[in-house]
Parts: C-alpha cells; structure tokens; sequence
C-alpha cells in the first residue's frame, strides 16, 4: 500500500472517529470524547463553533479549580449543558465562569454547581485544553439535517419512535441495513473489476462492524439516557409548611419515587445517595418489561436554614446477566456493567456477521457466483 492509501484510511479512520463520538454524544445526551461549544462565553481559549476533547467525569478524577468542565446548568440560557472553567470551590459547590464573561454564573443566579452536574472535564495540555476547529459548527449542521430526516420520516410513517435520541439509534442501524441490501442488489448487474484483479464492493467487516456499533449504541443509550443525577431543591425553614419542597430544619419530608420501565427488556437500577441528606428505599429495584415500581425516597433539612439542592443518582443496566454479576461490577464501577453488557451485546453480533457473511467484499465476484446473502441462507440450512 502507497503513503496516499495509507493516509486516506487513517483519515477515514479518524473522521468515523470524530462522526462515532458525536452519535454517541447525542444518544446519550452527555459528549463522548468530544464536545463543543456554541457561543464566545469561553473565548479566546475555545471559540464559538471549535470543539474539544471531553474526559467523561467518571473518569477524570478530582475536580479541581482552573479545570474547564461540561455541567447541566439550571439557569444559564435556561439550563441545559453548559462548558465554564471553574474559579472557586466552596461548601455550597463549584463557581464556575466563562473565560470571557466579567461576571461569575453565580453572580447571575446560577447555583453553585454541585459535582453531580458536571458529566465531562476539557483534557488540558500545559494548561490549555486541546481544542478541533470547526468541530461544533460542523455538528451543529450534521445534528440539524438529522433533526430533519427524523422528522420527515415520522411524519411519513405517522410514528413518533424515529424522533428523539432512540430514533437516532434506530435511524443509524435501519441505514446500515438499508447499504448493505442496497450493496448485494446492485451486485446483481455488475461483474468483478479484473483489470485491477480484486474485487471493490464493500467490506462485509465493516458492514457488520457498523451494525454492531449502532446496537451496542442502541443498548447504552438505553441504559444511560433515562438515568443520571435527580436533583431535588428544598428550603430548611425555622417552621413547618405543608409544601413538600419546605421541611422544618432538621427533620424530614417522605416521598413517593416512582420508577419505570418502558422497554421490553428487564432493568436493574440502583441508587447513590448525594450524601446524608438523601435515604432512598429500596436502594435498588429489578424491573421487568414495561413494568413501574415505587419506592421511598427521604429527604432531611440541615439544621442550617436556607435553600439547598439535594441530589440522587440513578445507575440502570440491561438484564442480560444475572443480578449478582451486574452488583458485583457496579460495586467496582458503576459504568463497569456498561462496558461488560456492551460487549455482551457487540462482540457476539459482529462474530455471527462475520461467521455468516464471511469477511471479504459485499459484492458479486461474478455473474454465476454467490452473493454474501447467497452465502448466508446457505449456511442456514
């Protein structure tokens, strides 16, 4: 292989790359690698529309003051996610600024973030974080004629599934299946290129790859999208109230905390309580498909009056193992059981693919002879 093959693959290579992250990003609703900012708040360090590479903040380790950081805001532009550096630490949470913003978030009615909040931290290099031009403003586009695609689909199939981040999933393996049969009965009226001595289709690995990587994405997103941190606010008053969100200082406030399912396959969820304040009961729940329990959850006032934000973590998982397996690795780390259902569920799909398939070229090599879906009804009966 020539430099010029070998630089358009590792291009190739680092675009799916680039393109996987984003997918993912937005199936889980948290950036994957990569995130990006879209207005001049972080200026000059990361222009509006340049993107930059994100460490999850399972991973990250202590959150530390200079440390730009990606946290679900409440208010800022009417919350959401947000990319700020933080200034200060203090008892009540992090004040975080944007580089080119006079004034702290707080100033502007902000609550201190909680380290809760914060879902992914900028990989800094000597102090600055390692920024990709163009990448939000590229994403942005992307993000914009998907919107648009599932939109025009759900209409034309008066169906509200293809909407939202599971319809991206859906979308994304529904087009892998839709190449792949597109490639074999095309197949059909074309003979193989004997000039060049090889056959140019497309590689069954790659088809199948792509496959198993929109279902390992399908399975995360339903594992992390409806889980997360619950915040709950509450005011520590010197008096009883008969609102919920009031409790007298020192003492507590019981509610009810429903939790569903609504996918055909069984969930293990557990709880983490964002400290003392915070008593869920039972701590964990094993729901079945389509199925809804209620637990317990307490919530005490501190003995100091004022407003505070109490918050509980919900960690969900695939019943593709048995409980005790999934315990066992969540005690370890809680996106353990991910990693291990992922591949639970990748590796096998692409080792079949590739087993039925076969690993060449998704194309006819001559008129009379087989194609990939030839080779698999073959190897079926």
């Amino acid at each position: 292989m020539d430099w010029r093959g070998t630089v358009t693959k590792a291009a190739g290579a680092v675009i799916a790359l680039v393109l996987l992250a984003l997918v993912a990003g937005q199936l889980l609703g948290q950036p994957v690698l990569l995130s990006y900012v879209t207005t001049g708040s972080m200026e000059p360090t990361i222009a509006a529309g340049d993107g930059f590479v994100a460490i999850p903040a399972e991973a990250a380790g202590p959150i530390e003051e200079g440390d730009i950081v990606v946290f679900e805001a409440e208010e800022i532009q009417g919350g959401g996610l947000t990319t700020h550096r933080i200034v200060e630490e203090t008892d009540r949470g992090y004040v975080t600024r944007g580089d080119a913003n006079p004034f702290t978030d707080q100033d502007s009615g902000e609550p201190p973030v909680k380290r809760e909040q914060i879902v992914a931290v900028a990989w800094q290099v000597g102090g600055e974080p390692v920024t990709i031009p163009y990448l939000g403003t590229f994403a942005e586009g992307v993000q914009s004629v998907v919107q648009a695609a599932q939109l025009r689909l759900a209409g034309l199939l008066g169906t509200r599934s293809l909407l939202g981040t599971q319809g991206l999933a859906y979308l994304i393996f529904g087009l892998t299946v839709v190449l792949y049969a597109a490639d074999v009965w095309f197949s059909n009226d074309r003979r193989r290129d004997r000039s060049r001595g090889r056959d140019r289709g497309l590689s069954a690995r790659l088809l199948v790859g792509v496959m198993a990587a929109s279902l390992v994405l399908a399975a995360t997103a339903a594992m992390v999208a409806p889980a997360g941190p619950q915040s709950f606010e509450i005011v520590s008053a010197e008096f009883e109230s008969e609102r919920s969100d009031v409790i007298q200082q020192g003492t507590n406030e019981t509610l009810q905390y429903t939790v569903g399912n609504g996918g055909q396959v069984p969930v293990y969820v557990y709880f983490e309580e964002g400290g003392e304040n915070v008593d869920m009961r039972p701590a964990s729940f094993t729901l079945a498909g389509n199925d809804v329990r209620n637990g317990t959850l307490t919530l005490t006032a501190p003995p100091e009056t004022g407003t505070y934000r109490l918050f509980l973590t919900e960690y969900r998982y695939l019943g593709v193992l048995p409980e005790p397996h999934v315990r066992t690795l969540y005690e370890l780390h809680p996106w353990l059981p991910i990693v291990v259902i992922d591949a639970l569920i990748g590796v096998p799909f692409y080792v079949v693919g590739i087993a039925l398939v076969g690993s060449g070229r998704v194309r006819r090599r001559d008129r009379d002879g087989p194609t990939a879906v030839d080779r698999l009804l073959a190897r079926l009966r």
